[in-house]
């Protein structure tokens, strides 16, 4: 098995955690694979850390014929098995590369896999809308992130036997080995004694729905005072985000460090994980939350409740709700125990259902699949 993966990200977020985790289990099971980076990205830096052999070339979008013809030259040469191609840019480019690689059927193409990790429809525009084209044509597999993004691809009419359900995973060890640095913490988030951390870390864009958590911090706050909401992430909203806090009167109490490199050791020293999207794949933050048995206080959007059983794993509620959001904060915020049950059984159900290993085994599987079906 022989695998090149495709991802164009400059920046890091939770989908190149993703590939960075599968990589990694690859290698550990024998599995040859390269990894085409964005030049310059961060998952570049951190596959070369890992030991991984990496590409870096710049792709200027989607419809970069140069890129396009260096990808067929590489699959010609190093005749592989399977390009997974893991964002929407990488998409196309390792579609139409396979396509100037050569024919399956000869052998010269490999296998074509796409993950897909968003929950929206494929369908953006009324008029010229070539979706459907896009996600059916030169595509051998399309792998979603969660049961929910199965059944929008399956409404967009997408037909059945192309799709497949790979539930993310993450790395329970390396959580659980972050240093140990909640009074650090305490002291730089202005912490009171006896009062709580709430975090919440993602991008800060619309469908993250950060502006609900803000919104639903005054009633928070009005019973709760010692509380601190920590919003851990960058992106094109973080400085709205900062002026909403501002004109809410609750800039000092709810902050916007940016992005951090030490979240593991913040998720171990919050007290409670908000995660407010509208929109939402699965939400690997969800799960590195639960993994270190962080009490969770999400939405119903996507693929989170196949993530928490409402009051099991967890509490839900509806999205763009800051009013909903606000009870169930200070419904786990003022029953501590209630609080750690819930957390001790959110860990428990990653443990066995969404770890990175499971993710690779599954991830396996479907290109000893698609492999077969080839050969």
């Amino acid at each position: 098995m022989k695998v090149l993966h495709v991802n164009t990200e400059r920046t890091w977020r939770g989908g190149e955690q993703q590939v960075l985790y599968l990589a990694r289990g690859l290698h550990a099971r024998g599995v040859e694979q390269e990894l085409l980076c964005q030049q310059g990205s961060v998952l570049a830096a951190r596959a070369r850390e890992a030991g991984l052999p990496v590409w870096e070339r710049r792709m200027r979008g989607e419809v970069d014929l140069p890129a396009m013809r260096a990808i067929a030259a590489k699959l010609r040469a190093g005749r592989f098995d399977v390009i997974h191609m893991h964002t929407s840019h990488g998409h196309t480019l390792g579609v139409l590369g396979a396509r100037f690689a050569g024919r399956r059927r000869a052998g010269d193409r490999p296998a074509t896999v796409v993950s897909r990790r968003v929950d929206f429809s494929i369908h953006k525009r009324r008029v010229l809308d070539f979706a459907r084209l896009k996600y059916t044509w030169g595509l051998d597999r399309i792998l979603c992130v969660s049961d929910m993004i199965r059944h929008v691809l399956l409404r967009d009419g997408l037909p059945e036997a192309l799709l497949g359900v790979v539930h993310s995973g993450i790395d329970v060890a390396r959580l659980d080995g972050a240093p140990e640095r909640r009074e650090d913490y305490r002291r730089e988030f202005r912490v009171p004694p006896g009062g709580a951390l709430v975090l919440n870390v993602a991008h800060c864009a619309d469908h993250k729905g950060q502006r609900f958590l803000v919104a639903a911090a005054p009633a928070v706050l009005a019973r709760r005072p010692d509380t601190r909401l920590v919003i851990v992430g960058e992106g094109e909203l973080l400085e709205p985000l900062r002026a909403q806090a501002r004109e809410l009167g609750v800039a000092d109490r709810v902050l916007l460090p940016g992005f951090r490199s030490d979240v593991p050791s913040l998720l171990r020293a919050a007290d409670l994980f908000a995660f407010p999207s509208h929109l939402e794949g699965l939400g690997t933050s969800v799960l590195d939350a639960l993994a270190v048995g962080l009490p969770v206080v999400a939405t119903t959007a996507g693929g989170i409740p196949e993530m928490i059983d409402d009051g099991m794993h967890g509490l839900l509620v509806p999205p763009r709700d800051p009013d909903a959001l606000a009870r169930a904060l200070l419904a786990l915020l003022e029953n501590p125990a209630r609080a750690r049950r819930l957390g001790a059984a959110g860990r428990a159900r990653v443990l066995v259902e969404f770890t990175s290993e499971r993710m690779v085994e599954k991830t396996l599987a479907e290109y000893g699949r698609l492999a077969g079906a080839a050969g």
